[in-house]
């Protein structure tokens, strides 16, 4: 696809530095639940400054929507995209990614890397087909957590939350071990689809490797 501009729609506040990004959805542009796609800024200066962004948005919706984490101390792209409004212009360049569902089974987060798994709930919410699909999500802090009321009724139990930097009750304290996804493996969980910083997907490898899971059920980003 050719990089079009596309005009901002909506901005809202999600959590305390997550922006939920609504745009105009150019008229050849085509992705799959889980898919990202380059986005840059339609500013002097930032045109070509591109970084990846996963669809929020279902392929059907009339719109695009990306849930953005703000790095203000960066003073790079997500800094840029905080300050625009309504109005204000993207670029969206090619669409890429590997993560899809494939089948039931346990989707583990690491803070923004829970993008592609909203969309990919969303659509089996809208299919009717959230089945047994378990969320572990990884975060520091309660606040951090995106659309933590949505994944608690989408998910009810099935929804796990661990938070590394403080200790609440209802939720896992520390970071994601093998006890903890060991825990909530069933009879349903066949695939293990996992996002999030590097350090935590290497971790969560490793965790899943020691638990015997062959790595065609293991669903990763794979840049």
């Amino acid at each position: 696809m050719m990089a079009q501009v596309v005009k901002i729609i909506s901005k809202e506040l999600l959590t305390h530095d997550v922006f939920r990004i609504v745009a105009e959805k150019p008229p050849s542009l085509a992705f799959k639940a889980g898919q990202a796609v380059d986005i840059s800024v339609n500013r002097p200066g930032w045109e070509r400054e591109l970084r990846a962004f996963t669809f929020t948005s279902l392929p059907d919706d009339q719109f695009i929507e990306f849930t953005i984490k703000i790095y203000p101390s960066h003073n790079g792209v997500t800094n840029e995209i905080g300050l625009l409004d309504s109005g204000d212009e993207l670029i969206v360049h090619d669409v890429f990614g590997d993560i899809g569902y494939k089948g039931e089974g346990i989707f583990i987060a690491g803070g923004a890397g829970v993008t592609p798994f909203i969309a990919i709930l969303k659509q089996l919410e809208r299919q009717n087909e959230i089945g047994n699909n378990k969320l572990i999500f990884a975060n520091k802090t309660k606040a951090d957590i995106i659309l933590e009321g949505k994944f608690h009724s989408l998910l009810g139990s099935n929804f796990i939350n661990i938070l590394s930097d403080e200790e609440l009750k209802g939720y896992d304290y520390g970071y994601i071990s093998t006890e903890l996804i060991k825990k909530q493996i069933d009879g349903n969980t066949k695939y293990f689809y996992l996002c999030g910083p590097e350090p935590m997907m290497l971790a969560v490898g490793k965790h899943l490797s020691s638990l015997g899971v062959a790595s065609s059920f293991i669903v990763r980003e794979d840049f």
